[in-house]
């Protein structure tokens, strides 16, 4: 292989959640400029008809799917909706994810329950489904967004520590279950990223010297830190790569 074609997707088709701004209209675009056609799921419709626009300036497919992904029961008709669409799913990119940055005597059943829906509940249902498609064609790749702190503990973060813990290890069992189908399941953890969603975070000083103080190489990440680990996973360059979670966290978790 070639080093250009080592991450090409041309003639692939993506699931990616969230996609309507951050990471995921990030990742999205990533994806297609790698030839990939893109099934864009978030809640706000017009928000994933930028992306889509944008996508499509690029000459790639791109299509909006408006979806709350705490609907699980509607997932297996969201998936099969873009399945017969495309006419296959060869990635999927759960990215969705939500904190409620609360401390833990203060955090509600509700807020719990809120967390664990979108972070890992959503994210097991998805792959179940797209995972069932990919078990008929005998390939697939799913990468799942984790965190850093599946790995370590941070303030105001229980719940969402706990979600992201537990989207790692599913990460291992499906990769366990569904490596003979050729099917590769991997995650992506990073540390606290720099975005327009997180800039209100980093403009107290206090806690942005406190965040930095703790990743090693001295900087806050920004999407395109992801950008390698993504194409990686999702491209043929890592046919024998499955059950890992890859941390792009500027080393806080070698401490």
């Amino acid at each position: 292989m070639v080093p250009e074609q080592l991450f090409d997707l041309t003639g692939k088709v993506a699931i990616v959640t969230g996609a309507s701004k951050g990471i995921g209209k990030d990742v999205a675009r990533l994806l297609a400029q790698a030839g990939a056609s893109i099934a864009l799921v978030a809640r706000n419709k017009s928000e994933l008809e930028k992306v889509a626009a944008e996508i499509h300036l690029i000459g790639r497919n791109a299509i909006v799917v408006p979806f709350d992904l705490t609907e699980t029961s509607k997932i297996p008709k969201m998936v099969e909706r873009i399945k017969d669409h495309f006419g296959h799913i060869d990635i999927l990119i759960n990215n969705a994810g939500l904190n409620i940055a609360k401390d833990a005597e203060m955090l509600t059943e509700e807020d719990w329950d809120k967390v664990m829906d979108i972070n890992l509940k959503s994210v097991f249902f998805l792959c179940k489904e797209a995972g069932r498609f990919m078990r008929e064609q005998k390939h697939g790749k799913i990468i799942n967004m984790s965190s850093q702190m599946a790995f370590v503990g941070y303030y105001k973060r229980s719940a969402y520590s706990a979600s992201k813990g537990g989207l790692t290890q599913l990460t291992k069992s499906l990769a366990i279950e569904w490596a003979q189908e050729k099917i590769n399941v991997n995650a992506i953890a990073p540390t606290f990223i720099e975005t327009e969603m997180t800039k209100s975070m980093f403009e107290d000083e206090d806690f942005r010297a406190q965040v930095l103080n703790r990743i090693p190489l001295g900087r806050l990440a920004k999407t395109e830190d992801i950008y390698g680990s993504v194409l990686y996973l999702a491209s043929d360059s890592s046919n024998m790569v499955t059950g890992h979670t890859i941390c792009v966290d500027g080393g806080w978790t070698v401490w």
